[in-house]
């Protein structure tokens, strides 16, 4: 129940009426107990900072951000931590003593079940030793930062970025020369060259919206490339809904191993509700539960 005493959270953007952190956060907060509430927060591109101000107002502890806002709200911020600075954008603000501080927890939410992969299957290349893999990214946007980020962070031996545009590519891979998170081993290849990049892939990931409901039916890699792809590979797609697309689908039926979207919609938001509670663990099942629940998967 809502009172007086209750602690405002909620996730800002434009539009957000179709956010689903408010189902997974809620259930979240009721399985714990505390007195807090996270609410969707519609804020125009123009009214970011006095938004800000609004919230700090009225006690808001902290918020998740999505479109637009995401690289907007750094020069308003008091500090910015590291990977939110390396991949250029915020997605999870926390009030201190000192102001507003941003952070971006898509790179937990992305790496959180390519901790423990399965075992390879046999006659598959090696184990999961992030040092000898290769990670094949398609998209260039601000979904693929994470997830390069990501995969520094594994320690691949080599991430490939794949898009459509060579200037945008080339402004892609400049950014992260001065970056706190400088890579040497980041390439970027337009589309053309994606089939010869899949048939080195241990790690495909599509972050690319290709596929996405209501276009189920798509797959941003065509058949003949995608019969490229060796057994046993990881194939991830960072779309939720359908579940699985047709991406995965495709990758399953030569052999890949394949991880939608919903871990790491649901660990990046566990990830900000720690932040925010100051908890060591949140119930990530319930979380899981409620979201599987609002999308009709369960």
């Amino acid at each position: 129940m809502i009172k007086g005493t209750t602690k405002l959270l909620g996730v800002i953007g434009h539009p957000v009426e179709h956010s689903l952190s408010p189902a997974m956060h809620n259930a979240a907060i009721s399985h714990l107990g505390v007195d807090f509430v996270y609410l969707p927060f519609p804020v125009k591109p123009g009214d970011l900072k006095a938004a800000l101000a609004g919230f700090a107002a009225i006690g808001v502890r902290g918020f998740s951000i999505t479109i637009p806002h995401k690289q907007a709200i750094l020069p308003l911020l008091s500090s910015v931590s590291p990977i939110a600075r390396s991949i250029g954008a915020v997605n999870t603000v926390y009030l201190t003593d000192k102001g507003w501080c941003g952070t971006n927890t898509d790179v937990e939410g992305f790496l959180a079940p390519l901790q423990t992969p399965p075992t390879p299957p046999s006659g598959a290349r090696g184990g999961f030793d992030w040092s000898q893999k290769v990670a094949v990214i398609l998209g260039n946007g601000g979904a693929a930062r994470a997830v390069v980020a990501g995969c520094a962070q594994l320690g691949c031996a080599e991430i490939h970025v794949v898009g459509r545009s060579e200037q945008n590519l080339g402004e892609f891979q400049q950014s992260w020369v001065n970056s706190p998170m400088p890579l040497q081993n980041l390439q970027v290849h337009t589309w053309d060259n994606l089939s010869m990049l899949i048939s080195q892939a241990d790690l495909l990931v599509n972050t690319t919206p290709v596929g996405m409901y209501p276009h189920g039916e798509k797959s941003p890699v065509a058949s003949g490339a995608i019969d490229r792809i060796k057994a046993g590979a990881i194939v991830y797609d960072l779309i939720y809904t359908p579940n699985p697309t047709q991406f995965l689908k495709d990758a399953q039926l030569r052999g890949a191993r394949a991880i939608d979207g919903l871990p790491m919609l649901v660990q990046q938001g566990a990830a900000a509700l720690k932040i925010w509670l100051d908890r060591e663990s949140v119930p990530v099942d319930v979380m899981r539960q409620a979201l599987l629940q609002h999308l009709g998967l369960d």
